[in-house]
């Protein structure tokens, strides 16, 4: 699976429960960056894309998602499903906010094979990393 994450300076996902921040260019252009293939993710994570977007919905999408398919994550450990990660794509605010829960996946001997910057609705620059194995 293809899994998208997106965190603060500080690898931080969420605070008491709740996003660190969204951003509607960001949500678009992952929605963009999955076309043709079918991407999962949770309940909660559902309310930041289009309603008429084609999205997998399933409190398990982490365990569902296959080779080739995207899994985007707010609010799950991915530890669990780390074997089955053969990509990772991290979104960075490029701020920091308040975080108690954390990206836990270590990115160690995985190699950064794409990086990128652009400009979001509510985030004047936002970073895409793409890393392999």
């Amino acid at each position: 699976m293809i899994l998208i994450v997106c965190v603060d300076d500080n690898n931080g996902m969420l605070f008491h429960g709740r996003r660190q921040s969204r951003d509607r260019l960001l949500a678009e252009r992952i929605l963009r960056h999955c076309a043709g293939r079918r991407l999962w993710m949770n309940a909660y994570s559902r309310s930041q894309f289009p309603l008429k977007a084609e999205i997998s919905v399933h409190e398990a999408c982490l365990s569902l998602a296959e080779k080739g398919e995207f899994c985007f994550v707010e609010n799950q450990d991915v530890r669990p499903a780390a074997d089955r990660v053969e990509q990772v794509i991290l979104y960075r605010w490029n701020r920091v906010y308040p975080a108690d829960v954390y990206f836990s996946l270590s990115l160690d001997g995985w190699s950064l094979s794409h990086r990128e910057e652009f400009k979001g609705s509510s985030h004047q620059h936002i970073t895409e990393e793409v890393y392999v194995r």
